[in-house]
């Protein structure tokens, strides 16, 4: 009884303000984390990149590349946001797309690296080239073990870019009116390939070469001003209905789908100042998922080339492939080419030496030393 009368005179005479006053302070002191908390949360606004790939909308590699654009924003936590573009969307032409990422007009670009080879000397080297490394898996050990990837880097900034990765993509393969048996028969071929050094070797072997786009190489066929034509891989030289104006396929021996250039790299490179205003964390998020997106890009790629293949088949198309002797006859003429490209530049040739020590290294055994004696440049 007592006790309860303590209480009530104390609230009665005002001993219990202290109590009320505390529960006002914390009120205030929570509405002013509150406000902290808001304003934190503005200052860390996501980022957002705009990023525009070489693939044409509708193809399965631009749908690839847009679904992993997609998933930065939740594997971020809602810091980073991809938004990305198909070719031509936001800059014209492979020039425009280059300028584009240096000026900050576009944060990223998702190229083939080779595109650059007029600009770089030293991307032929950091893509698949005639009688080169032929393997995926061959790239990324020089990319990710060797030191290649830390060298590329170094390149890129000159430039005011970063070169977050490379990502694997296919071979590229050789489609035409007639058999390509041997060597001895690209002859007189009038053929579409890329420029630069696979160019020179194809004409090494009396082949009459010319570039044209992606889009001209159908019509070429259609209207018989070039007998053959290389591009990317069956999956997507399916969908642009290379069956219709031709009926047989190159390849290299089993087990390599192409000599003149078997990983066709692409990558994704970003503007030096975005990136290094992206928190470290991201930073390494975003090479991170380039690692993973790679694999996941080859190897979709992959199995949209089985089926493919299934496809050319039954429209009828016939797959020739090289000999072992071709190939060993390709390289012979490749080599002194790689030495003309290598030394165009000190950086071309730092990347190349990489290669050169990787290819005579017995676990690839591609070259030794009696392959390069004479050879200019060397």
């Amino acid at each position: 009884m007592d006790s309860n009368n303590n209480i009530r005179n104390k609230s009665d005479t005002g001993e219990g303000q202290p109590r009320r006053s505390f529960l006002k302070a914390a009120a205030l002191g929570a509405a002013f984390a509150g406000a902290m908390l808001m304003g934190a949360g503005q200052a860390h606004a996501a980022t957002t990149w705009k990023i525009q790939s070489v693939w044409d909308a509708g193809t399965v590699g631009y749908d690839l590349f847009e679904d992993w654009c997609n998933g930065m924003e939740e594997k971020s936590g809602g810091e980073l946001i991809f938004k990305c573009f198909p070719a031509k969307a936001v800059a014209a032409d492979n020039n425009s797309l280059f300028d584009s990422v240096r000026s900050g007009v576009l944060q990223g670009m998702n190229p083939f690296t080779l595109y650059w080879s007029g600009k770089i000397p030293a991307s032929v080297f950091l893509s698949s080239y005639p009688a080169g490394p032929d393997q995926p898996h061959q790239w990324d050990i020089m990319f990710y073990s060797m030191g290649m990837l830390e060298k590329t880097r170094e390149i890129y900034e000159k430039f005011g870019l970063f070169y977050v990765g490379p990502i694997q993509h296919d071979a590229n393969i050789i489609h035409s009116k007639e058999p390509v048996n041997s060597l001895d028969d690209l002859k007189g071929l009038k053929l579409r390939v890329p420029g630069g050094m696979v160019a020179e070797v194809f004409q090494a072997f009396g082949a009459s070469t010319v570039s044209l786009p992606g889009s001209d190489i159908f019509p070429a066929l259609e209207k018989g001003t070039i007998d053959a034509a290389d591009y990317v891989g069956p999956a997507v030289n399916w969908e642009l209905g290379f069956s219709q104006v031709t009926d047989y396929i190159l390849f290299g021996p089993p087990g390599v789908m192409s000599i003149y250039q078997p990983v066709d790299l692409m990558d994704l490179t970003v503007n030096m100042r975005a990136w290094n205003a992206l928190d470290p964390k991201l930073q390494q998020l975003v090479e991170d998922e380039v690692r993973i997106y790679s694999q996941k890009h080859y190897l979709t790629i992959q199995k949209r080339n089985i089926e493919a293949m299934e496809k050319f088949k039954d429209a009828g198309d016939t797959v020739s492939r090289l000999s072992q002797e071709d190939v060993d006859e390709w390289r012979r003429k490749a080599i002194p080419i790689w030495y003309k490209w290598a030394n165009k530049d000190e950086d071309a040739r730092a990347i190349f030496d990489i290669q050169i020590e990787y290819m005579m290294n017995e676990t690839v055994g591609y070259i030794d030393e009696s392959d390069l004696e004479g050879v200019p440049g060397r």
